[in-house]
C-alpha cells in the first residue's frame, strides 16, 4: 500500500482458488459504480487483469462477497462463481465471518480494550443525509445494535498530532459503524474527511485499513491478511512512541477467541440436533405404544 492515488494497472491479490480472490483494495478506489465517469473501480483493475473470470451474467462481472468503503483499503473477497458467492454469502449472513481493521484515531485511547456499543441509524438531517449517527443524536432514524471491540496497539504522533493505533472488530455489519464508532467516542479516525464535517482534510487518505479477513467456508476456510500500511516506512508523518502489543500477537488472540465460539456454537448445534433426535424418537415411541394400546383394547372389546 502506497501514498500515491489508484490506477488499473495497481492491483495487489493476496489469495487466488478457483472459487475467490482476494484482493487488497486501494485507499482512493470505489469497489463498482453505475456512474460512466467513474473509470477507477476495483471491478475495473479486476476486468483489466482477469477478463477471462469475468461473469457476463452479473451486473458488475464480478461477485463481491462484503463492502468497503471509498476511502477505506483492505482484504475485499471477490466470489468467481454462483456457488462460491452462496457460500460466502452464507458465512457473512450468520455473522461468522471475522474481521479486523486497523486504524489510527485522534488523540490516545485511554482504555486499552473496550466494546463500543452504541446503536446505529440512519441520518436524516438534512445536508447529512449520506451519513450515519448514534441513537439519540438528532435525526436518527431506525437504528440498530452495533458492536465493536477496539484494541490499542501503539501510542504515537501524526503530523505532530496525538493519535492511537488501533485495532477494531467489527462484532455487527452496519453502514459506517467503524468509522461512527469512533467518532462516538470522540477518537474519529485521522483523515475521515465526512464525519469530521470536512474539517480533517490535511491527511492523503483515511486511515482505516481492513487487515484481516476469516470466512470459515467449507472444506478449507479461507484466510488472508493484508500488509500494515500505517508504519512509518510507508508514511514518515506516523512517529509511533510507546507499544502496548503486537499485531501479530493481537490478531492471534482474535483468531483463538473466534475458534472457541465456533466450536461453542458448533457443540450447542450438536447437542440441539441430539435434543431433537431424542424427541422424535420419543414421539414415534408414544406412537407406537399407543397403536399398541388402541390393538389391544380392539381385541379387549371384540372379546
Amino acid at each position: 500500500m502506497s501514498t500515491e492515488p489508484a490506477s488499473l494497472a495497481d492491483l495487489r491479490v493476496l489469495h487466488q482458488s478457483d472459487d475467490f480472490i482476494v484482493v487488497d483494495k486501494h485507499w482512493d478506489i470505489r469497489i463498482d459504480s453505475k456512474m460512466w465517469y467513474e473509470k477507477q473501480t476495483v471491478q475495473a483493475q479486476l476486468q483489466h487483469h482477469f477478463p477471462h473470470l469475468a461473469d457476463p451474467s452479473t451486473y458488475y462481472g464480478f461477485r463481491f462477497c462484503h463492502q468497503l468503503d471509498f476511502s477505506t483499503s483492505g482484504a475485499l473477497c471477490v466470489a468467481l462463481n454462483k456457488a462460491a458467492a452462496g457460500s460466502a454469502f452464507r458465512c457473512f449472513k450468520d455473522r461468522t465471518v471475522t474481521k479486523a481493521y486497523l486504524s489510527l484515531v485522534r488523540g490516545w485511547v485511554e482504555e486499552e480494550t473496550q466494546t463500543l456499543d452504541f446503536s446505529i441509524g440512519k441520518n436524516s438531517t438534512e445536508g447529512k443525509t449520506h451519513m450515519m449517527c448514534i441513537e439519540g443524536t438528532e435525526g436518527c432514524e431506525n437504528p440498530k445494535p452495533c458492536q465493536t471491540e477496539l484494541t490499542v496497539l501503539e501510542y504515537g504522533l501524526y503530523d505532530g498530532d496525538p493519535v492511537t493505533k488501533v485495532l477494531l472488530q467489527p462484532l455487527t455489519g452496519r453502514t459506517h459503524q467503524l468509522r461512527v464508532h469512533c467518532t462516538a467516542i470522540k477518537h474519529p479516525i485521522v483523515g475521515d474527511f465526512t464525519y469530521s464535517l470536512g474539517a480533517d482534510d490535511s491527511p492523503y487518505r483515511m486511515m482505516l485499513h481492513a487487515y484481516l479477513l476469516h470466512i470459515p467456508l467449507e472444506p478449507q476456510p479461507l484466510l488472508v491478511t493484508t500488509r500494515d500500511p500505517f508504519v512509518p516506512a510507508v508514511d514518515p508523518k506516523w512517529l509511533p512512541q510507546r507499544s502496548l502489543r503486537t499485531l501479530a500477537a493481537t490478531v492471534e488472540d482474535v483468531l483463538e477467541r473466534r475458534k472457541a465460539e465456533e466450536e461453542e456454537r458448533n457443540r450447542v448445534t450438536r447437542e440441539e440436533k441430539r435434543r431433537k433426535q431424542r424427541k422424535e424418537r420419543r414421539t414415534e415411541e408414544s406412537e407406537e405404544q399407543r397403536r399398541a394400546c388402541q390393538d389391544w383394547l380392539s381385541e379387549w372389546a371384540g372379546d
